[in-house]
């Protein structure tokens, strides 16, 4: 008898001499678990003294906002705060940028988000720590997400024990340019990372409500500038010139058909001729004119699609016009960037990560959003989502939109997003 027919045998006739265990965690342990594991990320985040730390860097970073790639300030102040963390990290990257690591050290790799620059502004909010420079303001909430991030990283620190990842944390300069993302990609960022998250302050929700949505999010963003030439000459003896601003007019009009007569009224898409300009006398016809504004879109092939027709449209009536039209898209003036599309995926887990620490009741479906996030680079790259954190507080006048010189948010959203960040991140392994 062979060997494979005793052990046959074997298995047949003596069962009890065989005894398998698996050892799989119940579905009760599963949830004492994720119970456990919030009740230490929200006890760090609330704590009175890390409330306090997140709130005093927030508003150092207020105080001296900095413009893209300027933000040598906020670097240095980052840097201060992850040496007394003991969190490692890479400096500089893409000029003034930050990349910390903490965690396992080995695979799998998270990252975390956060943007670091101001906006050109005059703040008009009176409180003690409003902003000491003049023109400059942090009114898009970059100084809430720094501060955010960095208390992430403090609850991470101090649970290091229990993360099982790598988690990533980026401090991106250059938000604002629509430059940042692609400079810190191009430097290898990414490297190692199987998803990340981004999240940013609103006032179109209250004060932690979470909103998102899967798939499509944000619109895509482009800006774009023609020069038609043509041929100069007196109005008078029209018959001899070449009008660039009749071809100009006409394109103008002519791009307004593309969204209204072309488009799936379905899919939203948004062009808009903000600037024009030509000539310097009432009887000269000149002999350019430029024209020159945005268009967004939410889905990559409307996105692109639009693109393309722009350029089109204007070159083919400059061409009736017997004029001749150039059309610039690219540049570090009027950067492109692509719509925001959140993965399926990572979206469900910052749902449910997000539930855990604000409660069902504080999440939204988020609807479609013309802005534009240069978040989306990222998203060309790795698998990721964007959130949205309200911050709205009537009472503590927290009600205007992002890029108004009235822009304030209520405080108490920071410690929310720093245990959002830190959920996630302890959350991905699984």
């Amino acid at each position: 008898m062979d060997h494979l027919r005793l052990i046959l045998l074997l298995f047949l006739f003596l069962p009890t001499c065989f005894s398998f265990t698996f050892q799989t965690p119940s579905i009760n342990e599963f949830t004492n678990q994720s119970s456990s594991l919030r009740q230490q990320i929200l006890e760090l985040a609330n704590s009175p003294s890390t409330v306090k730390w997140i709130k005093r860097i927030r508003r150092e970073i207020h105080e001296h906002p900095e413009l893209a790639n300027e933000e040598f300030r906020t670097s240095a102040l980052i840097r201060r705060e992850l040496d007394q963390l003991g969190v490692a990290y890479h400096w500089p990257v893409a000029g003034t940028g930050v990349v910390a690591k903490l965690g396992s050290g080995s695979p799998p790799f998270v990252a975390l988000r956060a943007d670091m620059d101001a906006l050109p502004i005059q703040e008009r909010v009176d409180w003690e720590h409003k902003s000491k420079v003049d023109g400059k303001m942090h009114a898009c909430a970059h100084d809430a997400h720094v501060a955010m991030l960095l208390g992430a990283a403090k609850i991470l620190q101090e649970m290091k024990d229990m993360l099982q990842t790598t988690v990533v944390l980026i401090f991106q300069p250059a938000e604002e340019k629509g430059t940042g993302a692609r400079e810190m990609i191009r430097e290898k960022v990414l490297e190692d990372v199987g998803a990340i998250l981004g999240l940013h302050l609103v006032a179109e929700y209250e004060t932690g409500v979470v909103a998102s949505r899967p798939g499509e999010f944000l619109a895509g963003c482009g800006g774009f500038k023609a020069k038609i030439s043509g041929k100069r000459g007196l109005s008078g003896v029209s018959q001899d010139c070449y009008d660039p601003v009749l071809a100009a007019s006409t394109s103008v009009i002519s791009l307004q058909t593309i969204v209204s007569r072309e488009v799936d009224p379905l899919d939203s898409q948004v062009l808009s001729v903000a600037m024009i300009n030509a000539g310097y006398a009432h009887d000269i016809i000149p002999d350019s004119a430029t024209f020159g504004g945005t268009f967004r879109a939410f889905s990559k092939k409307s996105f692109y699609g639009l693109r393309k027709r722009i350029e089109e449209v204007i070159k083919g009536q400059a061409e009736v016009h017997r004029c001749y039209a150039e059309v610039e898209f690219l540049g570090n003036e009027h950067p492109t960037i692509p719509p925001t599309t959140n993965d399926v995926r990572i979206y469900e887990l910052a749902h449910q990560v997000s539930s855990k620490i604000v409660g069902e009741d504080n999440i939204e479906f988020a609807p479609l959003f013309t802005g534009s996030e240069d978040f989306a680079f990222y998203l060309e790259k790795v698998p990721g989502t964007f959130l949205l954190l309200g911050t709205r507080n009537d009472k503590r006048g927290s009600t205007y939109t992002a890029h108004s010189p009235y822009f304030f948010i209520d405080e108490d959203v920071l410690p929310i997003g720093a245990a959002i960040h830190a959920a996630f991140a302890l959350s991905y392994h699984s």
